[in-house]
């Protein structure tokens, strides 16, 4: 995670060096925070799924997108989302990773993962525009189950193959505009992370500057994925800036 990130601000950097690149390629830069709820199940393949009882919790994302004018070449945009929930589980026992827990256990759930996205704009005018393409959401958490005396882990290192679309309609000359983002689980079918949003952009000189807002949900619906089953949701409001190269 730490190296997209430094690949990030590094490519970001780039569009201070030279304004003529910019007239050859576009970047896109921006974060969000978002206020989500997690619930749902897991569990270890072949037991039981348990439910922990959750917090709401701040979660983020950042992202960066390449745009240039090569035919055929797929546009770029990689985004890292931060999605890390503490759980907890009163008497009752379960097994998982090898381990036997009964009473009060706890949990640390980590779906964080990295988007790679490749799209083509499809369309793109001041009332409507839409991309369209594929993805690979690459997971770098874990589940964790433990108690005061012993702890176990899961580590996940798999990703999913997904769809990608992006819709944007605008109210021309107010910088108005309504959009909706959608990634949607291709080997893995009952995986989906979209949005739905409203947003505002004030044009520049240098730069455009995007404010948004709206509803996420992400869904971790899995049998099998590196040994754990789960049924996992994280879902609420969000707001972020983005910056226009």
């Amino acid at each position: 995670m730490k190296k997209t990130l430094m690949a990030m601000i590094v490519l970001s950097s780039m569009t201070a060096v030279s304004a003529q690149a910019a007239t050859v390629l576009g970047f896109k830069v921006g974060g969000d925070f978002w206020n989500a709820d997690a619930s749902g199940t897991f569990a270890e393949k072949g037991q039981a799924q348990q439910e922990f009882g959750y917090d709401s919790s701040s979660r983020y994302s950042l992202w960066l997108n390449l745009e240039h004018p090569i035919p055929f070449l797929p546009n770029l945009k990689i985004r890292e989302n931060h999605l890390e929930e503490d759980g907890s589980l009163s008497a009752d026992s379960m097994s998982f990773s090898g381990l036997t827990f009964n009473g009060d256990t706890n949990a640390n759930i980590d779906l964080g993962n990295t988007d790679f996205i490749g799209y083509y704009e499809l369309l793109d005018n001041d009332i409507l525009s839409l991309d369209v393409g594929a993805a690979y959401k690459k997971f770098d958490g874990s589940f964790r189950v433990y108690q005061a005396s012993k702890s176990t882990t899961i580590e996940l290192t798999k990703g999913v193959f997904m769809g990608y679309a992006n819709a944007e309609l605008g109210v021309p000359g107010t910088g108005l505009f309504a959009y909706a983002d959608v990634l949607a689980g291709i080997d893995e079918s009952s995986v989906y992370d979209y949005q739905v949003g409203l947003g505002w952009q004030f044009d520049g000189v240098a730069l455009d500057t995007r404010i948004h807002a709206g509803y996420r949900n992400f869904k971790f619906d899995v049998d099998d994925f590196d040994g754990v089953t789960a049924n996992m949701k994280f879902d609420g409001v969000f707001a972020g800036v983005e910056l226009v190269f």
